[in-house]
């Protein structure tokens, strides 16, 4: 059964609410990669267990801003099938995808078969 119009209000303001979480923790994110450096998280004597640790710290921050990047991404392509009338349909098969995949993961463009499917083939080590 297609999204009534309650479902897709609500759905589009998790939609915005995520993508102003997203925006925000983005921006600490690249502040926090400004403000550090090297030698603060490394410390001013060279070790190189102070220096690996110094890494896994700047590659972290760097993973999880690109991963909010992602995420906001999606989200971005939801709010266009939303203004195109496609939202909550499968992207490979075509069906809706279930309500409550959409209000677990608002920018899901595929059912959950789909989606794993997508993930066997396209999974990446």
């Amino acid at each position: 059964m297609p999204l009534n119009r309650r479902e897709m209000i609500q759905l589009v303001r998790a939609i915005e609410e995520r993508r102003e979480v997203l925006l925000a923790e983005i921006q600490r994110g690249v502040a926090r990669s400004r403000e550090a450096q090297y030698p603060d998280l490394a410390g001013t004597t060279h070790d190189s267990g102070d220096e690996a640790v110094a890494d896994v710290i700047a590659d972290l921050d760097h993973a999880e801003v690109t991963r909010d990047l992602g995420e906001l991404r999606k989200l971005d392509a939801a709010v266009k099938r939303v203004t195109d009338g496609s939202y909550g349909v499968c992207i490979d098969c075509r069906t809706e995808i279930p309500l409550e995949r959409l209000r677990a993961q608002a920018g899901a463009e595929r059912c959950l078969e789909c989606q794993e499917r997508h993930e066997k083939t396209y999974k990446t080590l």
